[in-house]
């Protein structure tokens, strides 16, 4: 069973930046593709960024290309969001995923455990 709590989410000025960052623990890090998602009011859960077991494949929502950049340190346990040049649009709770095995998946229901997620507002 893996454990994932997530950080960092806050109040920011459109054009600001934030860095998340999800702490993992209880599984071997290492053998999880991991994810972010993020749910707006009203809205489905949609995909923002995910990356392979050892950071060498990334994918991205084409509107945070260019903006968002996933990063993981399996030695720490740790993926990270940093969040440039953010939008009001950004606003959404940001939720940390893990999915058990090599291939970098977009769809939400095939990662198979979830952290509590972070509020991030973007203010125009």
């Amino acid at each position: 069973q893996v454990q994932l709590v997530e950080s960092g989410g806050g109040l920011v000025q459109a054009g600001g930046s934030l860095r998340m960052s999800c702490a993992a623990s209880g599984g071997t890090f290492s053998n999880y593709v991991m994810g972010w998602f993020r749910q707006a009011p009203g809205k489905e859960r949609e995909f923002v960024a995910a990356i392979g077991w050892n950071g060498g494949s990334t994918s991205y929502k084409d509107s945070v290309k260019g903006r968002f950049t996933i990063s993981r340190d399996n030695a720490k346990n740790t993926l990270s969001l940093q969040m440039n040049s953010l939008k009001p649009e950004d606003t959404a709770v940001y939720y940390c995923a893990a999915r058990r095995g090599t291939l970098v998946v977009l769809t939400s229901t095939r990662y198979d455990y979830w952290g509590q997620g972070t509020q991030v507002t973007v203010s125009s």
